[in-house]
């Protein structure tokens, strides 16, 4: 004869207290899984040569999302440029084709009138931001306003 400790509807509640808990962690864990890589790393110029050091790290995922969004949607051009000076950040991002991930990178510069952010890929694709984009998406990237790095580009 076997003596059980807990009632049998007791067995029962333990029974779902435990499968609804498994859930919870199944659904969970599909989630963190989904983000992993969804963060964007930005890289700014030191000094006056084309060399770049880590700056930020974007990972918030509405930030990220809004970001991305930005740059997906821009009116891009099939255009192979030459800009007067190196770029003054580079980004990267996690980029979702079909069946392959691989790592989205751009260059960037802020446009000597400091109200547009200009962007190029290693495609050879350029944009020209709007201002309203290029302003969202600079305080991303870096956490700063667009307006305050105009003083820094004007050349005599």
């Amino acid at each position: 004869m076997e003596i059980s400790l807990f009632a049998p509807s007791t067995k029962i509640a333990v029974s779902l207290l435990l499968l609804s808990v498994l859930s919870v962690l199944l659904v969970s864990s599909s989630c963190v899984n989904e983000m992993i890589g969804q963060k964007i790393t930005v890289q700014n110029r030191t000094g006056e040569e084309n060399i770049f050091e880590d700056f930020k790290e974007v990972t918030q995922r509405k930030r990220v999302t809004i970001a991305i969004d930005i740059v997906k949607n821009a009116n891009w051009k099939n255009a192979k440029v030459e800009m007067q000076r190196y770029a003054d950040y580079q980004f990267q991002f996690p980029s979702k084709n079909s069946s392959e991930d691989k790592i989205a990178s751009y260059s960037l510069w802020i446009s000597l009138n400091g109200e547009n952010l200009e962007i190029v890929t290693d495609s050879d694709k350029y944009v020209k931001l709007t201002k309203h984009d290029s302003t969202d998406l600079f305080e991303i990237l870096t956490g700063e306003e667009l307006i305050k790095f105009f003083p820094m580009f004007v050349y005599s």
